[in-house]
């Protein structure tokens, strides 16, 4: 019985540190052109909320994501946990990554060569990262 709660408070435990670095992951696309806005805050806490819907406090989350990007100085300790997720989850946060990048309207060489970072280091095919552009861009 004692196992069984110790469990379950590890394996919340992992879900905290997964979302915030799956949270941190994103934040980093929203900072990388400096401007880091509401809207882009909004699109985070959406995307974190639908992967992780049992979060107990998802501004906690969130505020705690935005000082570990804040004092981290490169993104491989964000993409661990990201890269074992599902190729459906996979997808959602590239189409997130997408929705924060071109909120502005446009996309930098800056954000675009993350873009090809990212996508080497989730394991995901050059095709799905354009295709997914395509879709979002024709959403917006």
């Amino acid at each position: 019985m004692i196992f069984k709660f110790l469990n379950k408070d590890k394996k919340k435990t992992d879900t905290n540190v997964e979302s915030i670095n799956t949270a941190c992951l994103l934040i980093h696309a929203a900072k990388i052109d400096e401007n880091y806005t509401s809207e882009e805050r909004e699109i985070i806490k959406k995307t974190v909320m639908k992967l992780y819907p049992d979060l107990d406090n998802l501004d906690n989350i969130i505020s705690k994501a935005e000082q570990k990007e804040n004092d981290s100085n490169h993104i491989q300790e964000f993409t661990r946990d990201v890269k074992s997720l599902s190729m459906e989850n996979k997808i959602i946060i590239l189409e997130t990554l997408w929705k924060i990048i071109l909120s502005d309207g446009k996309s930098d060489i800056y954000e675009n060569n993350l873009m090809r970072r990212l996508a080497g280091l989730l394991y995901l095919d050059d095709k799905i990262v354009g295709e997914t552009k395509i879709k979002v861009l024709k959403k917006k």
